[in-house]
């Protein structure tokens, strides 16, 4: 449970360089204090944090206990977790900028170029645009959360696309699984590649992101891997999606399915405050892409704010807590993950977690909020 800073009298001795400046002390112990209470009160069993301002040093931990059943564990910074909705914004809206990029993919095309089988004249109004800001007036999920009696893909693909409108294209916001299972199938569709793999050559691969990758029991041990739920049977979820949709559709989809790591997601997080390039100094967006990624690119009209992928103002932006501008954005991931970054101070911070081991029913957003304080405290900003 060691964190990387140093004082920075000490790394300048052992460095010979002068000394780099540190996060302050003071949020890091109340992040450390706020994680922990979370974990005494039993709303989430373990958890792994990364805060870190750019040129500033960073200041990671991992706290509790990998799993508690069927036999405690105790979780390190290893550890790798299921990200869930984290999915969305890391890897599909990532992958349908690089696209774009290669003159594959035009964002603001209607969804049928891409899916010319994808309903009838009620969906003819949807475009890639609407998808990715979560205003195309598609449902929340698939009836069911992924019950009933199909498999893999292509049915889920079809039911998303027999679904009624809940309201007209472009109108208003509601954050919608449905519109990301589409545009991974967009995706695989245009690049002729399944998603796996695609997201391991255009995005992983070259970020340096090892530990990341969709369907890990392919990859790592077992151990490794921080358990999910218990589901009816008795089955303890590890390395397999905890999203039942996904795990349908064979665990790999354009809206869940991620297992990644804080220390890999500090990487893509990089990636994205540099503007595109990665820590070795390659490139692997364009500054267009990167605007697109972080700047508001929602229908006029519609008051909450989303960017290509990510959230800037909206219900589900308690993560950027009471200091962090709303010129930030971020994502959360249903097992307990939150992820905000903040152009404007160069931070951000990481919280995976596995909340909802043994069971779901617990609450960490509270959490989130308070961690987005305290990260934007540790980079300088507000009292």
């Amino acid at each position: 449970m060691r964190h990387l800073l140093l004082p920075a009298a000490l790394l300048a001795l052992i460095t010979g360089c002068a000394p780099v400046p540190q996060l302050p002390t003071a949020p890091l112990v109340r992040a450390d204090a706020a994680v922990q209470a979370f974990i005494n009160d039993r709303q989430l069993p373990g958890a792994a944090l990364w805060i870190e301002r750019l040129d500033h040093g960073a200041y990671h931990r991992a706290y509790g206990q990998r799993a508690v059943e069927p036999t405690p564990e105790v979780l390190d910074e290893t550890t790798v977790f299921d990200a869930a909705s984290l999915t969305k914004p890391v890897v599909t809206a990532t992958l349908a900028q690089w696209l774009r990029e290669r003159g594959q993919l035009d964002i603001d095309a209607p969804l049928q170029r891409y899916l010319p089988d994808c309903g009838g004249p009620d969906k003819a109004g949807i475009t890639l645009r609407q998808l990715l800001t979560h205003s195309s007036g598609l449902p929340a999920s698939l009836p069911g959360n992924g019950a009933g009696d199909w498999v893999g893909p292509a049915a889920a693909e079809r039911i998303a696309c027999s679904l009624p409108l809940t309201a007209a294209p472009g109108t208003r916001f509601r954050y919608s699984d449905v519109n990301f299972i589409l545009l991974g199938r967009v995706i695989e569709r245009v690049s002729g590649q399944p998603l796996a793999p695609l997201a391991q050559q255009a995005v992983f691969q070259p970020l340096g992101m090892q530990d990341s990758g969709y369907l890990p029991l392919q990859r790592l041990p077992p151990g490794r891997i921080a358990p999910t739920e218990r589901l009816s049977d008795g089955r303890v979820l590890r390395g397999e999606v905890h999203d039942p949709t996904a795990r349908k559709m064979g665990g790999v989809a354009g809206h869940a399915g991620l297992f990644t790591t804080t220390a890999d997601l500090a990487r893509f997080a990089r990636m994205l405050l540099r503007g595109g390039l990665a820590d070795d100094g390659r490139r692997l967006l364009s500054a267009e892409s990167i605007a697109q990624l972080t700047t508001v690119q929602s229908p006029s009209g519609i008051p909450e704010q989303r960017s290509l992928g990510w959230d800037l103002t909206s219900p589900y932006a308690r993560p950027r807590g009471t200091l962090y501008p709303v010129t930030s954005f971020g994502h959360t991931g249903f097992t307990g993950c939150a992820f905000w970054l903040d152009p404007a101070s160069r931070s951000f911070y990481v919280l995976l977690s596995n909340r909802v081991h043994p069971q779901a029913g617990t609450n960490v957003l509270p959490l989130y909020g308070e961690l987005g304080t305290l990260a934007a405290q540790a980079a300088g900003l507000g009292p």
